[in-house]
């Protein structure tokens, strides 16, 4: 279900096809499943960014009032268009049903919290209006920007897993499971994804790889989240991404 604002209450000035870029038109992809309480401010920020062509949220179900949030924002901005899943289905999902979607030559994952700063945009595109890459993914495990500190299991799970994400593709990637991801959409469209839940993010390096892209590193800042705050990714998901990256990085070549 595709869900966009009425043309009475748009206020946005640039036009559709506005670039943002460096000529090129930016596509931010959001899923969101029960972000009642970040969203909203998130997507503000988001939209500041002169940059942005549009913002694509995809609501996963959410049981609290995220739908709400969603739909006054996309009252207030053209750019924001809103999707919807009659229940949760998971991150991979969301995001299938979002890149499903894309006008812009550029697409760039944004998670629904407040972990991932949008002002860091310019740094994230960079590589790729420049020409130089194909693919930029984020990485909190280089360089000098702010990280909050909080569970050193779940960091070194991060290092572990990008080390094996390494030892099975062949590239230096030092931070695997960063939600910043900006990828070309022309070669995004080359691969067919199958996860649904968090384990889309080894299956997405490994098939991304395999297509023998241009692929940059730019250090993020980095604002995680407590479990009380609302973070939902655990051990188990450190279990399925494990299984991912042996059925997608060894079995599935």
């Amino acid at each position: 279900m595709i869900r966009g604002p009425s043309r009475g209450s748009m206020t946005n000035q640039d036009g559709p096809d506005a670039p943002g870029a460096g000529g090129h038109l930016l596509t931010i992809v959001m899923p969101i499943f029960n972000e009642a309480p970040t969203v909203r401010g998130v997507m503000a920020r988001v939209l500041t960014s002169p940059m942005v062509h549009e913002l694509i949220a995809v609501d996963d179900g959410s049981t609290d009032d995220t739908l709400e949030q969603l739909e006054a924002s996309a009252a207030t901005d053209k750019r924001v268009r809103v999707l919807r899943h009659e229940r949760n289905r998971g991150k991979g999902a969301a995001l299938r049903t979002g890149f499903a979607e894309v006008r812009g030559d550029i697409v760039l994952i944004q998670d629904a919290d407040l972990e991932y700063d949008p002002a860091e945009y310019p740094n994230l595109i960079e590589p790729i209006a420049s020409d130089k890459a194909d693919v930029v993914f984020g990485t909190r495990f280089l360089g000098s920007s702010s990280h909050r500190v909080l569970y050193f299991w779940h960091s070194l799970g991060n290092r572990i897993l990008s080390f094996l994400t390494g030892m099975i593709t062949d590239i230096n990637i030092t931070d695997m499971e960063c939600g910043f991801k900006v990828f070309r959409t022309d070669l995004l469209r080359q691969i067919e994804l199958r996860e649904n839940g968090f384990g889309f993010e080894p299956e997405l390096v490994c098939k991304v790889t395999r297509l023998k892209p241009r692929i940059y590193e730019v250090p993020v800042s980095y604002h995680g989240r407590t479990f009380a705050e609302g973070k939902k990714i655990t051990w188990v998901d450190g279990i399925h991404a494990l299984r991912c990256l042996a059925e997608y990085g060894l079995l599935r070549r």
